[in-house]
């Protein structure tokens, strides 16, 4: 038989329904223990640690040491994109079960890897180029000056940003909305910006992003988002 191409091992990893569940736990950019992930996986200790080493191997996934604990979380966040585009694909299925009240919120405002996704995510790149603070350059995108200026405003080290190995700007297929959503170095840079401003905060055990009343209409205001 011939051999598929490489993306056939990626998505055999994937594909399993436990290791799936796994990735998509690790999706909002957190670290978590074979344990817990056995729990989100519904899976026994020692199977969680079959997939894990799988993960491992297939470049899915790191692992960081902490006195007697292992913490696994997402290798990149093109890892996360990947698994953004999948459910996006798998979102299509018209037999798909929803999973209850959560996934309003969800749909709303949620963390991808560590960047915001969702309705509000979608709404904030599209105002980012509608109001040209970024702009594509080739295949590229990056701030403008003129976004440069009002993103150091809000309290974003742009210049220290573009020094780093990370891609500043990228776009992020989103599942829900199936539109794109702000990704890469200045993603993560907002939406950090967003919860130390106090306009937002991460759920506990959740992906999803809860944004206060006043914090959304900052939000809005800031980026010229219409209510």
């Amino acid at each position: 038989m011939k051999l598929g191409p490489g993306i056939a091992g990626t998505a055999a990893l994937i594909g399993d329904p436990a290791r799936a569940n796994m990735l998509t736990a690790l999706s909002n950019g957190t670290a978590l223990t074979a344990s817990e992930l056995a729990l989100e996986a519904g899976v026994t200790k020692q199977t969680a640690s079959s997939h894990l080493a799988k993960l491992l191997d297939g470049g899915l996934l790191t692992i960081a040491k902490l006195g007697r604990h292992r913490y696994y979380a997402l290798a990149d966040d093109d890892v996360a994109a990947l698994l953004e585009s999948l459910m996006g694909v798998a979102e299509r299925r018209p037999t798909r079960v929803r999973p209850g009240p959560k996934e309003p919120a969800l749909r709303r405002a949620r963390v991808c890897y560590d960047h915001l996704a969702g309705d509000l995510g979608v709404a904030l790149y599209d105002a980012l180029l509608e109001r040209e603070l970024i702009a594509a350059k080739g295949s590229d995108l990056s701030p403008t000056r003129k976004g440069t200026a009002i993103l150091r405003k809000l309290g974003i080290d742009v210049p220290s940003l573009a020094q780093s190995q990370r891609l500043m700007c990228r776009p992020c297929l989103d599942w829900s909305v199936r539109r794109h959503h702000l990704a890469g170095g200045l993603g993560a840079a907002l939406l950090e910006r967003f919860f130390d401003l106090g306009w937002a905060r991460r759920k506990r055990a959740s992906r999803i992003v809860e944004f206060t009343r006043p914090g959304e209409l900052a939000f809005r205001k800031a980026f010229g988002i219409p209510a």
